[in-house]
């Protein structure tokens, strides 16, 4: 239990943590990879790279510190973390080790200022964490291996079909090896995808969202190839399934994960805006509700920078024409001169929710949101500005996060 004083010396910290929080996560990473080199391919090693690893860790343990009177608070996030620990087989043996890991470098990094009492008030802290996450984990892997067609951990699937979408985006239909089932999952729901890197020589996992609705005998993911950037190293992995998987390969795949997902208990309208290749979970949303049996008024709502890179283009025209409770509408940011206004798309430049009319942002709507970072702030403000309650906001942000990943 977590003693008033401890609760004292753990919120203490967090004006170290805020200011050199990345240094401590990024001495507890070297640390624990030194002396538990096995964990490396449970870790992305791109994020490892680029910083973004550490950058999130350091602010999730300030977070927790900050709420350590009350870390019910942080249980959305939790959840999150627990679904996507799930997802890479994190399981309950893994957290003691972390915990050894992170214990050592805060009395390394603080030295001095790293009483004895502070740290057993973080070993405490950390040991109710960990409680809570194995708590949730155990849970979902429970969920995950006895619904039909689940399964717990790794499991062998064949890609039976490699589609280009676009020049950056490409689909993969996958299914089970051993020729059995698949569960069904909840529109908007990811998987994890394991596969060998030849440049780190280990295994590396990804999560990708599914990209079609649930009911088929087949899993597709579609997977944005990432270039490298100034301060951002080339998707390993996502590389790696563009240039060297093809159809026949097999790949390690977890059940699907996530608490982005479908309200299907809603009759309400839905309003989905997506940005690249944001676009992946709201095309399984949008076709799970076109097969629903009681309709919906859908707004698909899609902005990318040109026509090249403009993903199921013809999917969402052929499901605009055929269904009339579905409207769309697409933003090129940058047209190239033969992208077509009116045809390949409907505006120039960003989205900008403020100046569309009623049709658009519709009236008790619930609201799917999924794209970078700075997509996902500017448009939630937007909405909320707008009047939309925060309940009816729904959103995915693709990109490092967690409490241990």
């Amino acid at each position: 239990m977590l003693s008033e004083s401890m609760r004292h010396l753990v919120k203490a910290t967090v004006p170290m943590l805020k200011e050199h929080g990345v240094a401590l996560t990024t001495h507890f990473y070297a640390r624990m990879f030194a002396h538990n080199p096995e964990l490396k391919a449970m870790f992305n090693q791109g994020n490892q790279q680029s910083g973004a690893q550490q950058q999130a860790l350091a602010m999730a343990v300030a977070a927790y510190a900050e709420h350590i009177d009350d870390p019910s608070v942080l249980m959305p996030v939790l959840t999150m973390v627990a679904h996507k620990h799930v997802s890479l087989g994190i399981r309950a043996e893994h957290y003691p080790i972390v915990g050894l890991h992170l214990l050592a470098s805060i009395r390394e990094v603080l030295g001095a200022a790293a009483s004895d009492e502070l740290i057993d008030a973080w070993a405490v802290a950390y040991g109710l964490l960990a409680d809570t996450l194995i708590g949730l984990e155990v849970q979902y892997y429970g969920e995950v291996a006895t619904q039909t067609g689940g399964w717990s951990g790794w499991r062998s699937f064949k890609v039976i079909q490699k589609t280009a979408e676009s020049a950056e985006i490409t689909s993969f239909y996958l299914q089970a090896a051993d020729g059995g089932a698949v569960p069904l999952y909840r529109p908007g729901q990811y998987v994890s995808v394991r596969t060998f890197v030849p440049e780190l020589g280990l295994m590396q996992a990804r999560q990708y969202s599914l990209s079609a609705a649930p009911g088929a005998d087949f899993l597709r993911i579609s997977v944005k190839s990432e270039a490298g950037r100034a301060n951002t190293p080339a998707g390993m992995v996502s590389n790696q399934l563009h240039q060297a998987i093809h159809a026949g390969a097999l790949l390690d795949v977890a059940p699907p994960m996530g608490d982005f997902v479908l309200n299907e208990n809603s009759a309400a309208p839905v309003v989905l805006l997506s940005a690249g290749v944001g676009v992946t979970p709201m095309l399984s949303m949008l076709e799970h509700l076109l097969n629903s049996p009681e309709p919906r008024e859908i707004r698909f709502i899609h902005a990318c920078r040109h026509g090249a890179v403009h993903a199921f283009k013809d999917r969402i025209s052929e499901l605009s024409a055929a269904h009339p409770q579905l409207q769309s509408r697409i933003y090129y940011e940058n047209p190239r001169d033969n992208d077509c206004l009116g045809d390949d798309f409907d505006a120039a430049g960003r989205i900008d929710l403020a100046a569309l009319s009623p049709q658009w942002l519709l009236p008790n709507a619930e609201y799917y949101l999924c794209g970078p970072t700075p997509f996902m702030q500017e448009h939630k403000a937007s909405l909320k500005n707008q009047g939309i309650p925060a309940a009816a906001l729904f959103s995915e942000v693709f990109g490092a996060g967690g409490f241990a990943q």
